[in-house]
């Protein structure tokens, strides 16, 4: 006889109010509705779902939380413009998350910065090298924490900043608490910060010289010990 328990997954379970959330969120994309565009009253949608106001009122929470809606004076309830990074916001802290996520959200960084490298170029100005080259020349070279996370927080930020994409700059400031995470990683597992054969200094050249692809090769290269030290995981 089969084991049933290969064969079935176990159902499950939902609130109404997880329902009636689900049932709204189809009856928005259904509609077409448009961030600006009045929702219904919640008795209205309490008829027309067969249920009673308080369990819309608890579903129209949970996607006002979510920045779906919002209540205007005179106008109601109307669908609003969400903040999909607004949440992430809040929670990204390094006091509450475990190691295993911020080595995920640093893994992301990772892959957002070696993406820079068409934008910058298509967007970047003489004054954005000359920025960047100002960090470099203020650059302390000790492997010291306090310096180390100030130079990479100045020099990255700069290139997130380049790219002039709102999304890029909120989550380049969203991930600045990671900067100091990776480092006392690395103290602790090499007693040192490992840098990578290509500089800033480097960096910087390639972008006053090289074309988009010599950058993302570069910043590679700049990358590579955090690169080598996440095959080893």
């Amino acid at each position: 006889m089969n084991d049933l328990t290969t064969d079935l997954l176990p159902i499950q379970s939902s609130t109404m109010a997880d329902v009636v959330e689900l049932r709204l969120r189809e009856f928005l994309k259904k509609k077409s509705f448009r961030p600006g565009d009045a929702l219904p009253k919640e008795q209205e949608l309490a008829d027309a779902l067969g249920v009673s106001r308080n369990v819309v009122r608890e579903a129209l929470s949970r996607l006002r939380m979510l920045g779906m809606i919002e209540t205007k004076k005179k106008r109601g309830m109307i669908l609003a413009q969400p903040d999909i990074l607004g949440s992430f916001e809040r929670v990204l802290d390094p006091l509450i998350l475990g190691q295993e996520t911020l080595q995920d959200i640093f893994e992301l960084r990772l892959v957002l910065e070696m993406g820079l490298a068409d934008l910058i170029y298509v967007r970047k100005t003489d004054e954005d090298i000359r920025e960047l080259e100002e960090i470099v020349n203020q650059e302390v070279h000790q492997i010291q924490k306090p310096f180390r996370v100030k130079n990479e927080i100045a020099f990255h930020g700069k290139l997130y900043q380049m790219t002039e994409n709102d999304t890029f700059l909120r989550f380049q400031s969203m991930l600045l608490p990671v900067f100091e995470y990776v480092v006392d990683y690395e103290i602790k597992t090499n007693g040192k910060v490992e840098v990578g054969k290509v500089t800033h200094r480097d960096l910087v050249q390639l972008l006053k010289t090289g074309d988009a692809e010599d950058f993302r090769q570069g910043m590679k290269e700049h990358l590579k010990p955090h690169f080598s030290r996440l095959t080893k995981k």
